[in-house]
């Protein structure tokens, strides 16, 4: 019989004015973003973020809005500053939120939230090896051989996810998700269908690339 992890234990608590940072990105805890740092509002926002040593959030940005949720980004390292004030850091993904209203009178973005984690049940063991094998089966089509995270990761399907380049919409599904079992579910889902499709393209472009020959 195979043994289900708990759970993840919800921690829920309200930030008042945390500054947002609205990228064309879906930030996930527990995972890397490199910035560069050059505009203005920007430069200002992360001077102020490294002076109280607090996070700031990291959004989706759609056509004329924002995601409501979105992940708090942590400055591990300043890796260089430049003389007209811009900032190459390195962050790292943290605490999901929830927005509940924005202020405006700062020169960048700020946020009253809502921080969450999961609540919903954990994924099995065999429920993280499948997808832990399409992820292989989908990095082998890109030609990559990167590593693959642990199994037992408490988030295995936000380190999976963040590890390719799905469709931001589905990253941003998967960002608000509360269900590690739920995120893993649609997650392999999402492989079944778009591994065949590529493996297809494949196929066709190598026929093409041999003018109809098999190689």
């Amino acid at each position: 019989m195979e043994r289900r992890r708990e759970p993840v234990k919800s921690t829920i608590f309200r930030v008042s004015l945390l500054p947002l940072f609205p990228l064309q990105v879906v930030l996930f805890p527990g995972t890397p973003l490199p910035l560069h740092i050059f505009e203005p509002r920007y430069k200002e926002m992360i001077g102020e973020c490294l002076e109280s040593k607090q996070p700031f959030g990291v959004v989706l940005a759609k056509e004329n809005s924002l995601a409501q949720t979105g992940c708090t980004a942590e400055i591990v390292k300043v890796v260089q500053r430049y003389d007209d004030g811009r900032f190459d850091i390195f962050t790292q993904g943290r605490q999901r939120f929830e927005i509940l209203n924005l202020d405006r009178e700062q020169s960048f973005l700020r946020g009253e939230v809502l921080a969450f984690d999961d609540d919903g049940e954990a994924a099995s063991p065999a429920e993280a090896s499948r997808a832990l094998e399409l992820q292989q089966q989908l990095l082998a089509l890109a030609g990559e051989h990167g590593g693959l995270p642990e199994a037992d990761h408490p988030q295995l399907s936000f380190q999976l996810a963040a590890g390719v380049p799905l469709e931001l919409d589905f990253k941003q599904t998967l960002l608000g998700m509360r269900s590690e079992k739920e995120r893993l579910a649609i997650l392999t889902r999402y492989y079944e269908e778009l591994i065949p499709k590529l493996q297809r393209a494949l196929k066709a472009r190598n026929r093409a690339s041999g003018n109809g020959h098999p190689a």
